[in-house]
């Protein structure tokens, strides 16, 4: 019972208030607030368009329509923007070649034998193929050298690499050998001080 009059004592009317307070504020914010805070939220109307289905298992559904490759849909990725411009790109291509056939007029070998008899002089041709066929072993024999000069650099890359890894591998060894030899010679000494003792 005195503890509880202790207690009693102890309490200050002001904490007792200021709690009071506290509780009646809170109290009447949450009655007395927005009604809309505590209400349904909305519902989705029906849109325009929707019906709802029952889904029929005689039935066939489609998810979307094929395209070909793997299990007769696209391979790729329906949100990337680059199929429908690669996709446009090669139909102009195919545009473009259509059209340079149709102004060359060729429809059959005698066409292009006409053409080509019709076209520029013999001697002509021969000096451009021969320059087509120079350039290309140009071409190729740079690409050689370019290849071999290459290669020869990545030889030395790695050669110097692993004479430097034989370096250090040697270094570290030696490094080892000789901390060996002074752990034992300190553990030789220590036994000696041991035995002294």
């Amino acid at each position: 019972m005195k503890k509880a009059m202790n207690w009693l004592k102890s309490i200050r009317p002001l904490k007792v208030l200021t709690v009071l307070f506290a509780g009646i504020f809170l109290f009447l914010t949450q009655a007395c607030g927005d009604p809309g805070v505590a209400t349904q939220p909305p519902q989705a109307e029906k849109q325009p368009g929707y019906t709802q289905q029952r889904y029929d298992p005689t039935k066939d559904y489609p998810l979307s329509s094929p395209a070909g490759g793997i299990n007769n849909f696209s391979d790729v990725d329906p949100r990337a923007t680059d199929e429908k411009a690669a996709n446009d790109k090669a139909d102009a291509l195919t545009r473009n070649a259509e059209k340079r056939i149709d102004e060359k007029g060729v429809e059959s070998p005698g066409d292009y034998a006409r053409n080509y008899k019709q076209g520029t002089p013999l001697g002509e041709r021969v000096k451009n193929l021969g320059e087509d066929i120079g350039s290309s072993a140009e071409e190729v024999r740079k690409g050689v050298v370019k290849g071999t000069q290459r290669g020869i650099e990545n030889i030395k890359g790695n050669t110097q690499n692993a004479a430097e890894d034989v370096t250090k591998n040697v270094q570290r060894g030696a490094e080892d050998a000789g901390k060996k030899v002074q752990r034992t010679a300190d553990d030789a000494g220590n036994a000696v001080k041991r035995a002294v003792d």
